[in-house]
């Protein structure tokens, strides 16, 4: 793997609505003030809602993201042959992690980086702008952490590790974050 201006890694970010975290995650990854323009992201989901949250596109358009051809997809558009060989994919929910997933051709490396569902809140529309915001600042910086690993110097089983601990680290914060 090596990242360049001319030829970016393609990362697939995976949820089950591919609604909220999945769609901010690929935003946020193909903008080049966060990902250094390193990667070529798309998003998709198992059970896709057809529609795009509007306070995803809110918080996006709040932070200077592009949301030019969001959409709710299905990650079967990008399981057949003709779809984009993909190097990164990262699970963003937990019911995703936990469904079966296509096979995706040239063995990308997988990993899950669970963040909480800003659309299942349902207390305010306060509370749910807080969520997004969450989500969205979560996903920022683990996608800021992937983009700044040396991808070009890590064996396939280091940058597993490191994937993996982008995931893990933050989910341990969160936690202890929400249980103070």
């Amino acid at each position: 793997m090596n990242p360049t201006a001319d030829a970016p890694l393609n990362v697939l970010f995976l949820c089950t609505g591919n609604s909220a975290r999945s769609i901010l995650a690929e935003a946020m990854a193909n903008h080049a003030p966060i990902a250094g323009g390193k990667f070529r992201a798309y998003s998709a989901g198992s059970h896709p809602k057809g529609d795009v949250d509007p306070l995803a596109i809110e918080v996006l358009q709040r932070s200077r993201i592009s949301t030019d051809g969001l959409r709710s997809k299905s990650w079967s558009e990008f399981a057949g042959a003709d779809a984009p060989k993909m190097d990164f994919v990262f699970t963003v929910c937990d019911q995703a992690a936990m469904e079966p997933c296509p096979v995706w051709a040239g063995q990308p490396l997988i990993a899950r980086w669970g963040v909480p569902d800003p659309s299942a809140v349902a207390t305010s529309e306060q509370d749910r702008r807080r969520a997004f915001l969450d989500a969205a600042l979560v996903l920022r910086r683990r996608i800021e952490l992937f983009a700044s690993l040396p991808l070009e110097k890590l064996s396939r089983l280091a940058l597993q590790a490191r994937l993996d601990d982008i995931g893990q680290a933050s989910s341990a914060a969160e936690s202890k974050a929400a249980s103070s």
